[in-house]
């Protein structure tokens, strides 16, 4: 799911603190530790945290269980950034707490389109022309 940082991608560091950090999330928001109406009523997903190369910037992709209420969601956690940053600094120790940012996570709808794409006709005919062992015939 996680994408390359750069030509070789992220550092191990890098991946080793997004972990951290999507824990710390994901714990905070299901605790309901921050006082957001919008927050309290709302179940939310934290799917994956991607690191800058410094560690001072966590992008953390976020989706609202069912998908419903995205902008308003993003809002709330938008408006409370600090309060969570304050928060994750508490559960992960680093040198200094990494500024959050909040991005909808639409790997789900990529999935799903994948799926629709090869559950589709055109592609069960081709898969129909290759034998067992993924040759064609």
């Amino acid at each position: 799911m996680s994408r390359p940082a750069g030509p070789k991608g992220p550092s191990q560091r890098q991946l080793r603190v997004g972990e951290l950090v999507r824990h710390a999330l994901a714990d905070i928001l299901a605790r309901g530790e921050v006082m957001d109406p919008v927050l309290e009523t709302h179940v939310i997903t934290v799917p994956e945290v991607r690191m800058t190369p410094d560690l001072k910037l966590a992008t953390a992709f976020v989706m609202p269980l069912g998908g419903k209420d995205v902008k308003p969601v993003l809002a709330a956690l938008d408006r409370n950034r600090k309060p969570l940053r304050m928060l994750v600094a508490k559960r992960v120790e680093l040198r200094s707490a990494p500024d959050l940012r909040f991005l909808v996570d639409d790997s789900f709808d990529r999935g799903s389109t994948i799926d629709a794409i090869l559950r589709s006709p055109q592609v069960a005919q081709d898969l129909a022309g290759e034998d067992e062992e993924g040759e064609p015939s």
